[in-house]
């Protein structure tokens, strides 16, 4: 253990954020460290959020933002976008206040999130002057259209946000890799093994080698987060942000936030940042 986390302590700066992040390179070692560390079970869930309410009520950018949410939907096995979960909440104020502090540059830059669910962390992107690109399955575009019109202005936001469908680990759209986004984002998309597989495919054939993705999750089960990082690590350079980073009204331990790039090919064991 005292090796692994010497080795997962080392801090670096990943891809377009500008804070140095801890690197991870062992997955069962980075597990140990957050789960001893953090002790996520021993704090309540769902702190940031209300998910029996219609509406999540939050201020950012200037703005107050309002977003619907659909508690019934929860009862359809494999629906979790229905709702905000805290690591959605911990993402978008983490942009925000990232943006605020200059370690994190959105203005103008093309973004693409993946698994949006009620859109906040998009939006709150487009309104840090993004183009953002929210994409979801088929049947979660109804609440998440109506949540980008709501809270993203048409005429006076500096940026811009539009809906589009996108199912992981099928063959993507040519827009959203001509040009590769500067940014991919992603709150709470770790949640099975089948959903790894498919998200980390995506992944690969949606990055360029200058895109940044920020990623946030909810510390629930141990052996599927182990499985994402012990599959991600192969193709991709992770690193984890301290909470002293984040938002300081918005953390939690329940919560985790990685920052990752993709690895030159040819040298794929020698990390290059």
């Amino acid at each position: 253990m005292d090796g692994h986390a010497e080795e997962v302590d080392e801090l670096v700066e990943v891809g377009s954020y500008t804070v140095p992040v801890s690197l991870v390179r062992d997955s069962s070692a980075e597990i140990l460290i957050l789960w001893a560390i953090q002790q996520p079970t021993l704090s309540k869930p769902n702190t940031l959020v209300c998910q029996a309410s219609l509406q999540l009520n939050i201020d950012a950018c200037g703005h107050r933002l309002c977003i619907s949410q659909s508690p019934s939907s929860m009862s359809k096995p494999g629906v979790t976008g229905a709702v905000m979960w805290d690591s959605g909440v911990v993402l978008a104020k983490f942009l925000e206040h990232a943006v605020e502090s200059s370690t994190l540059l959105l203005h103008s830059k093309k973004v693409v999130e993946l698994g949006s669910g009620c859109g906040l962390v998009g939006c709150v992107a487009a309104l840090l002057g993004a183009q953002v690109v929210l994409t979801d399955m088929s049947d979660r575009l109804r609440l998440l259209r109506k949540n980008v019109e709501a809270n993203v202005p048409v005429h006076g936001a500096r940026g811009s946000a539009t809906v589009h469908e996108l199912v992981w680990g099928e063959d993507l759209d040519p827009d959203l890799t001509n040009p590769p986004p500067d940014y991919v984002l992603a709150s709470d998309v770790i949640y099975s093994e089948g959903a790894v597989t498919d998200l980390l495919a995506t992944l690969r054939e949606l990055c360029g080698m200058q895109t940044t993705i920020l990623l946030s999750g909810e510390l629930r089960n141990d052996a599927i987060l182990e499985h994402f990082l012990d599959l991600a690590i192969k193709d991709f350079v992770v690193g984890r942000v301290d909470q002293e980073h984040w938002h300081p009204d918005y953390r939690s331990t329940r919560v985790m936030l990685l920052v990752l790039v993709r690895k030159p090919e040819q040298t794929s064991d020698h990390p290059i940042f």
